[in-house]
């Protein structure tokens, strides 16, 4: 059955046989995501989520991040991951369609007190092989049809990495992965709402759950992909998947290495980035200024442009799928920042004013089935008549042919760790994630974590959960 071949290869994934390239690239990712987890503590959505579990969740081993408080790890991972996206501001995969760290890593932090940093590693880099796995097996189709792939098959992933922390036989690991078929969900019509992040949280805290389940002997049907009633079936349907993609070419090469993780440079969805990165080439080529703009047009490709066309976003979080509001905000500032995806922020008079000059559209010649969809070609019209146009193909930092900028992933590691932490919290932490393989124990990471809260932010959190 094909989840028990998959729990196979799952259980085989070991620190010392993986590439230096995978170990680098996991690395850098869990880096990224403790920050923008932290950054994501004090959000709206991780309070309300927080604040319902406050009321219900027992007294635990596992760490709320951005607090000192401790409560039980299926509490703690649903929280965390919530907060792991609660600013779209986390790492992204051409393979997967989504997000592959947030679904797994706040799932693994709230069992990896007792396990090394090198178990810490291999366990992350099994649940990202195994939802880019499953992923490369039912899209676009899964992509299209409206299913979120970061929540669905991000529990795929979540159960995979904990299974492989915990040390489930490949028999358990089978039964987790299968019981993760029943446990998947997350559609994205919620998109531009609070319950986009809140997929990622429940996606990390199935995941954890569906592990802890088959270790104590759960049983699950092994065959729940490719059931006539299964997975494949129920959530794509007949035609529109190719299972013998998972197996093939398993690790070879890992996913983190080839094609590797999309590292956000702009705290917004990612299928607007290549569009502020042209406007930010044109801003700073021409001297362009809002007062000068006549007009702005935007193509992207329909996958792309489906959920961006956005036109009167009505709150912070629905701002973030702008691409008319994350193009204003780019040509007036020459920078998109957590700052601009408040509330108020996108109400404000001059930003809405200039939104009414973006004209976004589907770019009419784009190829359905193509990998290559990230594009944008922008073009702006002055009050003089003047024209510009620029071509982005990928935004900076989606793959490793197009890089962040070197010291970009730490600088923005600092802001965002800086939101809740003391500056010598994030300076340790920061030198703990670059060396993760030498750390014994990863209750050490988390004890950095915990102790360095600033007072502030923790009389915010505590407010939030009242």
């Amino acid at each position: 059955m094909l989840l028990r071949a998959l729990a196979d290869r799952i259980s085989e994934v070991t620190y010392d046989a993986l590439p230096a390239q995978a170990i680098d690239v996991a690395k850098q990712g869990i880096l990224d995501t403790v920050g923008v987890t932290l950054a994501g503590a004090q959000d709206e959505t991780t309070s309300v989520v927080a604040s319902v579990l406050r009321k219900t969740a027992a007294a635990g081993p596992a760490l709320i991040f951005g607090t000192s408080d401790h409560v039980d790890v299926l509490s703690a991972a649903l929280i965390n991951g919530t907060a792991a996206h609660a600013l779209d501001f986390d790492d992204c995969s051409n393979s997967l369609g989504g997000h592959p760290s947030a679904p797994i890593l706040p799932a693994l932090w709230a069992i990896a007190p007792g396990s090394s940093g090198k178990a810490f590693i291999a366990a992350y880099v099994a649940g990202v092989e195994c939802e880019t796995r499953l992923a490369r097996a039912v899209h676009f189709h899964h992509y299209e049809k409206g299913w979120h792939p970061t929540a669905t098959l991000g529990t795929f992933g979540s159960a995979a990495a904990c299974g492989h922390l915990l040390a489930l036989s490949p028999d358990q690991l089978a039964a987790a992965l299968a019981l993760a078929a029943s446990m998947a969900s997350g559609i994205k019509a919620n998109f531009g709402t609070m319950t986009k992040p809140f997929h990622v949280g429940h996606t990390t805290r199935n995941g954890l759950l569906a592990a802890l389940l088959a270790k104590e002997g759960m049983t699950a049907n092994a065959g729940a992909l490719e059931h006539p009633q299964g997975f494949f079936a129920a959530y794509n349907g007949p035609g529109t998947f190719n299972p013998d993609r998972i197996l093939e070419h398993w690790g070879d090469p890992f996913d983190l290495v080839d094609p590797g993780i999309a590292f956000k440079r702009h705290p917004c969805c990612g299928s607007t980035h290549s569009a502020v990165d042209a406007m930010l080439h044109l801003r700073e080529a021409h001297a362009l200024s809002p007062e000068r703009i006549a007009k702005i047009e935007s193509w992207t490709h329909p996958r792309r442009i489906a959920h961006t066309n956005r036109p009167n976003p009505q709150s912070g979080i629905d701002g973030k799928f702008s691409i008319q509001y994350v193009l204003a905000r780019t040509l007036m500032h020459g920078i998109v920042s957590m700052e601009h995806f408040s509330d108020a922020a996108v109400r404000d008079p001059a930003t809405r004013a200039l939104m009414t000059r973006v004209h976004a559209v589907p770019d009419p010649a784009a190829k359905r089935e193509t990998d290559e969809h990230f594009y944008c070609r922008l073009k702006i019209t002055t009050t003089a008549g003047e024209t510009f146009e620029h071509l982005v193909d990928r935004p900076v930092g989606r793959d490793r042919d197009h890089p962040l900028p070197p010291g970009a992933l730490d600088a923005k590691f600092r802001d965002c760790a800086k939101t809740v932490l003391d500056g010598k919290a994030v300076e340790t932490l920061l030198a703990q994630c670059k060396t993760l393989e030498t750390m014994p124990d990863m209750a050490d990471v988390v004890t950095v974590i915990a102790s360095g809260v600033i007072p502030s932010a923790s009389v915010t959190r505590s407010r939030a959960y009242a």
